[in-house]
């Protein structure tokens, strides 16, 4: 069962995953990058051929500054504080959460037993990394490839992926057939399921969690494809549409991010803004441009917020 029969993983399938799509030792005992291996210096120079009409479109939501069920701890952001002068900018916040566009690094989410994470970094006390294996500044160089929208709705003639009808890997594979983008080694999979259309359709307050998403079968062809990271608005579908159960004992799905992050190595940009590079990909009749992610350098992080460009 799987891709080429278009069926869902069984709860034994998908626990099978984490051996299935591993990636530790692939690149040595010492790799930082997991599939961001993929991303050579001759895929960078390709990315940059996309560059044609010189337009960038940044895939970023505003960092939230206000408190709602969607986002109990908000960013902070003081400014002129006294004498000085506009000069005193101060932010801090919680760099994940379903609200603010971040980067997962690959200590962000352990192993099932909880003690490791991707390519058997060790898990220390409160769940952080022990060392600075599996942290954010081993990014500091960026991430720099060609990035590819997988327009959902747009395949399934839609306004938004709807609840109960998740994002299969079936249907990104339908979704680079019909845009004419054939899926390369090292890309980011851009996967848009259309968050703000749905909430501004339906009225719905946004919630700690995405009310519809993406399946885990979508996870084999992330992998078959050589992807080098993910990025998406709505992220892992609720588990009453995954059809398995959730992978830890927490009320927020994670069947995508368990697998990608601490087995497979795989980055995750969360909450991405992407309509207005869904409206220019569908002017410009192209899904495919080069897509620049730069990570802060915070170091022992398990993420960064980060402002995604794509320029076309």
């Amino acid at each position: 069962m799987g891709l080429k029969d278009r069926t869902p993983p069984t709860p034994a399938e998908y626990d099978a995953y984490r051996e299935r799509f591993s990636n530790w030792g692939r690149w040595g005992e010492d790799d930082e990058l997991g599939t961001l291996n993929f991303i050579s210096a001759e895929l960078r120079r390709t990315a940059a051929s996309l560059v044609r009409e010189g337009r960038a479109v940044s895939l970023s939501r505003p960092l939230d500054t206000h408190a709602s069920p969607a986002n109990p701890y908000p960013a902070h952001h003081f400014v002129a504080v006294g004498q000085s002068g506009g000069m005193a900018d101060y932010f801090g916040l919680f760099i994940h959460g379903v609200t603010n566009t971040h980067i997962d690094a690959l200590s962000h989410l352990s192993t099932l037993d909880g003690k490791r994470f991707y390519n058997g970094g060790e898990m220390g006390a409160f769940h952080l990394p022990a060392g600075r294996s599996g942290t954010i500044e081993h990014w500091r160089e960026g991430i720099v490839t060609r990035g590819v929208l997988y327009d959902v709705p747009r395949l399934r003639g839609t306004d938004y992926v709807e609840p109960g009808s998740p994002v299969h890997g079936w249907d990104l594979e339908d979704a680079a057939a019909a845009q004419g983008v054939e899926p390369r080694e090292g890309d980011a999979v851009i996967v848009r399921s259309a968050t703000d259309p749905y909430y501004a359709a339906t009225g719905q307050t946004p919630g700690f969690g995405s009310p519809a998403g993406v399946h885990a079968s979508a996870i084999e062809f992330l992998h078959d494809t050589g992807a080098a990271l993910l990025v998406w608005d709505f992220q892992d579908a609720p588990t009453d549409d995954q059809g398995i159960p959730n992978p830890l004992p927490i009320p927020v799905p994670l069947h995508v991010h368990h697998i990608l992050i601490p087995y497979m190595g795989m980055p995750i940009v969360d909450n991405a803004d992407l309509e207005e590079a869904a409206r220019v990909c569908a002017e410009l009749e192209r899904w495919e441009f080069q897509l620049v992610v730069a990570p802060l350098v915070i170091e022992g992080a398990t993420g960064s917020p980060v402002n995604p460009v794509a320029i076309f």
